[in-house]
């Protein structure tokens, strides 16, 4: 396999969509695993919608391994091909265990988080803490690569700050112990979110692994993809926050890297149906109570991508995201998507 050249049983991970083109081979379009946000019926979604290749939100293996009912909702994948567990934690014995769990329930890869940059995380010494201690991480990686057989994938970022960079190194060793495939989010654990991903700084762990390398941060746009695959060099892309209140941004950059032709957003009576339908399925996945209390923040975001302005965003936040009843939800978002397009007319 030539430097940078995806592995063919990654693609065999996305066969249900094409592979495209861009970056320094085949390019491979993912969706971001996000706490709180990438869950069943979301990750469905941006599928059903377009998106190659989903990924799980973060997992507890310890609680995985334990059975904790939430934990365990969150790794479900039913029919969704292909289904990708995201695991977190510090020590090998979970790790392992919880990856061994995650295949039994038909996971076709496991991803292991060593990226979020998330107090409660960190101060576990999950999640980017580890690239504080690569022989640490790496026994963790070693140790899942051995549980599992199917492929093994890491997300990690530049480093916990400035001063350790050290994403190219934790990629060899990642390779060294049979890691498929790296994502990078182009910030430090000390930066958190804030400032603007830098795309280039990637470039290094592209030239460090003959791994294929996903570039991960800022991506709100086809042509935010086209550069960060130029700048970095990846092999793909990973959209995380671009895709709230738009879970058809994966596709649509799949589609555009594939035939350099922006689809753009869909219609606004497209938009409409998606927003409904992913509301009621998230009602359907959680039950009443919890589903409208998990349906708010997308509400929210679907407000904002359909140009809600301020003024009128918080009446109608007001509005629906005080709602208890399921069904009063529903109607009231079809009210809202009903008054833009009176507004449009």
């Amino acid at each position: 396999m030539h430097p940078g050249q995806i592995d063919p049983k990654l693609h065999n991970l996305a066969a249900t969509s094409p592979a495209v083109q861009g970056g320094r081979g085949r390019a491979l379009v993912a969706l971001a695993p996000m706490s709180g946000v990438s869950d069943l019926p979301f990750r469905q979604l941006a599928h059903d919608l377009g998106a190659p290749i989903v990924v799980s939100e973060m997992i507890a293996s310890e609680e995985l391994v334990k059975n904790r009912a939430d934990v365990v909702r969150r790794a479900e994948g039913r029919d969704l091909k292909p289904f990708i567990i995201q695991l977190a934690g510090r020590e090998a014995h979970w790790m392992a265990e919880g990856a061994r769990i995650a295949a039994d329930k038909g996971a076709d890869g496991i991803d292991i988080n060593m990226g979020c940059p998330a107090r409660e995380v960190t101060g576990k010494l999950s999640g980017s803490a580890l690239m504080r201690d690569l022989d640490h991480a790496q026994s963790l990686i070693a140790a899942v690569v051995a549980a599992v057989s199917v492929p093994v994938t890491l997300k990690m970022r530049l480093g916990w700050d400035n001063a350790k960079r050290n994403a190219p190194e934790l990629a060899q060793r990642a390779e060294a112990e049979g890691v498929t495939m790296l994502t990078v989010h182009g910030r430090t654990r000390c930066q958190f979110f804030t400032g603007t991903a830098d795309w280039a700084a990637v470039k290094p762990v592209v030239e460090a692994t003959a791994l294929p390398v996903l570039v991960n941060g800022d991506i709100l746009s086809p042509s935010h993809a086209a550069e960060a695959l130029r700048a970095s060099g990846a092999a793909g892309v990973m959209i995380g926050r671009g895709a709230y209140g738009a879970p058809w941004l994966p596709g649509r950059i799949a589609a555009y890297l594939q035939t350099a032709i922006d689809p753009g957003d869909p219609p606004r009576d497209v938009q409409r149906d998606i927003a409904l339908g992913h509301i009621e399925a998230i009602f359907n996945h959680y039950g009443g109570d919890l589903g409208v209390k998990n349906a708010r923040k997308h509400i929210g975001w679907y407000l904002t991508s359909s140009g809600c302005g301020d003024g009128e965003m918080k009446a109608w936040r007001r509005h629906l995201c005080t709602e208890s009843e399921p069904g009063a939800v529903l109607s009231g978002l079809r009210a809202y998507y009903e008054s833009r397009e009176a507004i449009a007319a």
